[in-house]
């Protein structure tokens, strides 16, 4: 029996322990919970045996960085993942407490299950493994563990950018992605950037009654509709000038690849409970979730929401919107793009600003890469299937940044599952990806060094 079936029961014990800290970064009372999360992976990255573990401090909730760099000639690895999570509302729609681990039906019920505590410790074991049972690492490593992933990256994005020699790497590994169907191994390839901004709409110097000025007075919400309306067609164009001028389409390679994808847009349908999908008119559903960029309106807040009548109009509203840009696409120009647009899009009665709030570049790795090809030798091994190529429509903003200022590629080599509600409640991991994530990485390890 090998170190990692022996030590699967040790394993879990330490993912409950992870995951019962309630490390939400988007949360100010919960910085003591950051700190004792990051200081957690510092105890077990020195308990694996990289004695060198400790915390970056900054401009932001800390880093947890290690290195093992005992061996010589061979390639280097930076392995990246967050230990920070979402918050758990609403917290009534959860089975069990979303801080108290919970296992059913060969599953971990908890905020940070999947995304991405589990999938952290997965880096974090194989190289413990490996250490104990061999004494050594067949490559170099260095773990680069942040505390903002959820909440903007800010921090680990200034370290980056400084390109510290500490960084230096021929390739990074991400495990924050998931497998396109259970017991088919996946390696994400491409990921969309985000551009994320608050549209501000002023109108009036205070609120109004609309009975007294309703017919006169510069409506804010109104106006924002009119102006989301001018950005994005209703057949889900994007109206913005310029906008998706660079794109890069997929190949005709790897939009056969797709077609041959397990996927029932019934299903997928029904599991999003809607009635039907939406998007640009002559793409299939992988090229718009892939390769298309998107424009979404999260939220508009203004004027009165509350029970029962009040007649007012609002003298300012507010709405959350983001944009995901695709493969060449750049996000400084893709926020004057918007800029433009929303300006020539308002209406002269009332004033617009836009505030971006974070932003991230899109990637795309070349799936021959030798890094992306030992992973997906490493993934069929270990599950017994062919390994599929993807791309995810979310972002990693990591991503871009290590390719950008590192100049590395990532290999995202990700072991959760469509189903296991990332960011909503009863969010949970399968074990058994667990399990054979930490035995996968491991033998990925192996490989490139061999």
């Amino acid at each position: 029996m090998s170190y990692y079936e022996q030590n699967r029961t040790a394993f879990l014990e330490t993912l409950k322990e992870f995951l019962r800290i309630p490390s939400i970064s988007t949360l100010p009372e919960h910085k003591p919970d950051i700190r004792r999360a990051a200081e957690f992976l510092v105890e077990q990255l020195r308990g694996a045996g990289l004695a060198s573990a400790e915390l970056i401090e900054g401009p932001g909730n800390p880093l947890v960085y290690a290195e093992w760099l005992g061996a010589p000639g061979k390639p280097t690895l930076l392995l990246y993942g967050h230990y920070d999570v979402q918050p758990a509302d609403p917290l009534e729609e959860w089975k069990s407490p979303p801080f108290e681990p919970d296992i059913r039906d060969n599953n971990i019920y908890a905020r940070g299950a999947c995304d991405d505590k589990g999938q952290t410790l997965i880096l974090v074991k194989a190289v413990e493994g490996l250490l104990k049972t061999r004494g050594d690492l067949p490559v170099n490593v260095k773990f680069l563990v942040e505390g903002e992933e959820e909440a903007g990256g800010e921090h680990i994005t200034h370290y980056v950018k400084q390109k510290p020699p500490r960084l230096a790497s021929d390739a990074a590994v991400v495990c924050d992605t998931e497998m396109f169907a259970p017991e088919l191994p996946t390696i994400c390839v491409g990921l969309r950037g985000i551009v994320y901004s608050e549209l501000h709409v002023e109108g009036a110097g205070h609120d109004l009654h609309s009975g007294v000025y309703g017919g006169a007075a510069p409506n804010p919400i109104q106006a924002i509709a009119e102006i989301l309306s001018r950005l994005k067609d209703r057949q889900g164009r994007i109206k913005i000038p310029g906008f998706t001028d660079r794109i890069r389409p997929p190949s005709d390679k790897e939009k056969a690849a797709w077609e041959r994808l397990p996927f029932n847009e019934k299903k997928y349908r029904k599991e999003m409970g809607a009635r039907k999908l939406v998007g640009e008119p002559g793409y299939t559903v992988f090229e718009r979730l892939w390769a298309r960029p998107t424009l979404e309106v999260h939220g508009i807040r203004g004027g009165f929401t509350g029970e029962g009548a009040k007649t007012v109009i609002p003298a300012r509203a507010v709405a959350k919107i983001s944009m995901r840009l695709v493969a060449d696409q750049q996000p400084d120009e893709a926020i004057e793009q918007f800029k433009t647009a929303v300006a020539k899009a308002c209406p002269k009665s009332v004033r617009a600003e836009v505030k971006i709030l974070h932003v991230g570049a899109p990637s795309l790795t070349d799936p021959d890469n030798p890094f992306i090809r030992a992973a997906a030798q490493a993934l069929t091994e270990k599950f017994g299937q062919q390994t599929v190529f993807t791309r995810s429509g979310g972002s990693i903003p990591i991503v871009g940044v290590f390719q950008q200022n590192l100049g590395i590629p990532s290999v995202l080599m990700g072991f959760g599952l469509p189903d296991d509600n990332l960011h909503a409640p009863n969010e949970k991991f399968h074990l058994p990806n667990f399990y054979r994530g930490i035995e996968t990485a491991a033998r990925f390890l192996e490989i490139v060094g061999a």
